[in-house]
């Protein structure tokens, strides 16, 4: 516990440390001055409070809900609909504000969950480390392959399989580029927004053909005509496909040939 918390009367600020996932950093203090700590600039934001903190010695996850009223332009609407600020590592911590080098008091930390919107302030759950003991320890067979097109498992050179282009059309969810595509080639792709409003963000390819992109969902905001894209190109996980296509059989993260619950109803022939 350090000193400075220990006297009847503290001087107590709590800090926010977001890293989002494109590498932004930020900082926030419930103080109503900006502080600097670690070389970070921790903006004055006294509207944004913490819930009440739990914390146990068991495996149970830690717990902790922020809200804050949008009014600082680091936390928008519209990045927090956008989805930018989803899984960012947080972490919550309280300082003595006459003097913030000295020893901080670590309350929580983990990765931005849930995110609502309620008029002019928002509210987001925060997942602590201990979250992770919920996840399963091993993988269940499938008949599909487990890996990703071009990770380290699959193997597979997404040299050639990668292409940059601009929008010429936009229709909800389906999109006209400008390139000349393999019809089907990046189905089951990602798509990633390389300028525009939604620059950094990401989403599904359900389908192609020659020169459009049907999405799974729209764009998180508006596109706009000659806005580039990164397009990767996709695989629908099944062992034919693995085979026929990308000659990878041998890395193919999946049991194709494991007889799965039909098994029980099927009849001889």
């Amino acid at each position: 516990m350090p000193n400075w918390i220990t006297p009847a009367l503290t001087t107590l600020a709590f800090c926010w440390r977001l890293a989002r996932r494109d590498g932004i950093v930020l900082g926030f203090t419930s103080h109503d001055c900006d502080l600097i700590i670690d070389d970070l600039l921790y903006r004055a934001t006294p509207g944004m409070v913490p819930s009440a903190i739990e914390r146990s010695v068991s495996l149970e996850p830690d717990s902790v809900d922020l809200s804050g009223v949008l009014t600082s332009d680091a936390v928008s609407a519209r990045d927090l609909i956008a989805g930018r600020w989803d899984g960012a590592a947080l972490r919550l911590f309280a300082v003595d504000w006459t003097n913030p080098g000295a020893e901080p008091l670590h309350l929580v930390r983990g990765t931005l969950g849930a995110v609502s919107i309620k008029g002019d302030a928002f509210e987001v759950e925060l997942n602590g480390p201990t979250a992770l003991f919920d996840a399963p320890v091993v993988e269940e067979t499938s008949p599909e392959c487990r890996a990703s097109l071009g990770d380290k498992r699959c193997g597979v050179d997404l040299a050639g399989r990668v292409l940059t282009t601009t929008l010429t059309a936009i229709n909800d969810i389906l999109l006209s580029v400008a390139a000349v595509l393999g019809p089907g080639d990046y189905a089951q792709g990602r798509l990633r927004w390389l300028d525009g409003a939604n620059a950094g963000l990401e989403g599904l390819i359900l389908a192609n053909d020659a020169g459009t992109i049907t999405l799974a969902d729209p764009p998180p905001l508006l596109p706009m005509l000659g806005d580039r894209v990164e397009i990767r190109q996709g695989c629908d996980r099944r062992f034919s496909t693995c085979v026929s296509r990308f000659s990878n059989a041998l890395n193919f993260r999946g049991e194709p040939h494991l007889p799965g619950n039909d098994l029980l109803t099927r009849y001889a022939s």
